[in-house]
C-alpha cells in the first residue's frame, strides 16, 4: 500500500474542522515499546501533528530522563504538551485535559490529524473517555499536611483514610501511590464529597482509533535497560545535577519519580553511578506493570500490535481503514 504524502490533497484527511466525527488517533502502550517512533512515522505520513500524553514530559528541563521527542522528531513532526510547566509547578489532570483538548481542535481546525501519544494512561483515557474531572485547585498547605502525614505514618494508612471517605475512588488506585491518594483525599476534603461522586464521563466529539504496541515481557525489559543505558550515555546525570543546582530538590513529584529520584542517594554520596542505573531500571519496571493496569490486552477498543517486528506497516493499514471509513460510522471508542 502506497503511503500518502502529507502535502498531497487526500481524502483521507478532516474535511473541516472540529465536528462530531472527527478523528483522532491514540498510540498507547508500556514505556520503551516504541510508541513515540510510530507516531512520529504515522503523523509524518499523514499530515498529523502529536500531542502527548505524558505526565512527566510536560516539565521543562526534563528530557532525557523522560524520553522526550528529540529535536530530529519535533522537526519532522509538531508536538504538543511538551515543556509545559516548570519542576516545582503542578499540571492537574483537569488542566492537562483542557490543554489536550485544546491542541487537538487547534489540529483538526488545521485539516490534520492529531495523535494522542503516551504512557501516561490517565490521560490518555480522560481525553478519549472525556472524563468529567472535578476541577479543584491545588491546596498546599493541605497536600502538605497529607503528604507529611503519609511520611509519619506511611502509605498504607494514608490509603486507609481513602477507603475510609471514598472506597469507590480507593479501589482504583494503587496504594502505594502516594501522589494520587493525596489528590483525591484533597478533593473529598476540599468539597465534602467523595470524588468517586464528582466524576462521570462525556465522550468528546471524535471517533478514536486506539493502536497500542505490546512486547513480551522480557523482549520489554531489555528495550528499558538499554534504554536507561542510554539516557546515562546522553548525560542523565548531568541533566539531574541541572535541575538540583536549580533549586529543584528530589522532594517535589517530578524529581522524586522514576529516572530522577533515584539519584538522590548518588549525589549525596551514598550510593554508585551503577546502583543509580539499576535502581532506574528496577523502578522502570514496576512502572510498566503499572501501565499495564491501564492498557490491558483483552480491552477490545485497542488494536494490539506486536513491536517486535516493525508495527509501522499494520499500524497504516489499520488508519488508513480508519480515516477512510464513513464518518457516520460508530466511534472506535
Amino acid at each position: 500500500m502506497r503511503t500518502p504524502s502529507p502535502a498531497e490533497p487526500s481524502p483521507l484527511r478532516p474535511a473541516s474542522g472540529t465536528g462530531a466525527f472527527s478523528p483522532l488517533v491514540a498510540v498507547v502502550g508500556p514505556t520503551a515499546v516504541g510508541k513515540t517512533t510510530l507516531a512520529v512515522r504515522l503523523a509524518e505520513a499523514f499530515g498529523g501533528e502529536i500531542v502527548s500524553a505524558d505526565s512527566r514530559q510536560v516539565y521543562r528541563g526534563m528530557d532525557i530522563g523522560t524520553a522526550k521527542a528529540t529535536v530530529a522528531e519535533r522537526a519532522r513532526v509538531p508536538h504538543h504538551l511538551l515543556d509545559v510547566i516548570d519542576p516545582d509547578q503542578t499540571l492537574g489532570l483537569a488542566q492537562f485535559q483542557a490543554l489536550a483538548y485544546a491542541a487537538i481542535d487547534g489540529i483538526l481546525t488545521r485539516h490534520r490529524i492529531p495523535f494522542l501519544t503516551g504512557g501516561t494512561g490517565q490521560y490518555v483515557m480522560a481525553v478519549v473517555e472525556g472524563w468529567r474531572v472535578p476541577i479543584v485547585p491545588p491546596d498546599d498547605a493541605l497536600r502538605g499536611a497529607l503528604y507529611r502525614w503519609a511520611e509519619a505514618e506511611g502509605a498504607e494508612a494514608l490509603y486507609a483514610r481513602l477507603q475510609a471517605v471514598d472506597p469507590a475512588a480507593a479501589q482504583r488506585i494503587d496504594p502505594r501511590n502516594v501522589r494520587r491518594v493525596v489528590r483525591a483525599l484533597e478533593v473529598c476534603l476540599a468539597t465534602g464529597r467523595p470524588i468517586s461522586e464528582q466524576r462521570g464521563k462525556s465522550p468528546p466529539p471524535y471517533r478514536t482509533l486506539m493502536i497500542g504496541l505490546t512486547l513480551p515481557r522480557p523482549q520489554l525489559y531489555r528495550r528499558i535497560d538499554e534504554r536507561v543505558e542510554a539516557m546515562i550515555e546522553l548525560g542523565l546525570e548531568e541533566e539531574v545535577k541541572r535541575l538540583v543546582a536549580a533549586g529543584y530538590g528530589f522532594d517535589l513529584p517530578a524529581t522524586s519519580g522514576v529516572g530522577y529520584g533515584q539519584f538522590a542517594p548518588y549525589l549525596a554520596g551514598r550510593a554508585t553511578l551503577a546502583e543509580v542505573v539499576q535502581a532506574v531500571k528496577r523502578a522502570t519496571r514496576r512502572f510498566v506493570r503499572h501501565q499495564s493496569n491501564w492498557f490491558r490486552l483483552d480491552d477490545p477498543r485497542i488494536h494490539w500490535l506486536d513491536a517486535a517486528a516493525d508495527p509501522f506497516p499494520a499500524a497504516l493499514e489499520l488508519l488508513v481503514a480508519f480515516l477512510s471509513a464513513s464518518p457516520a460510522a460508530d466511534s472506535e471508542v
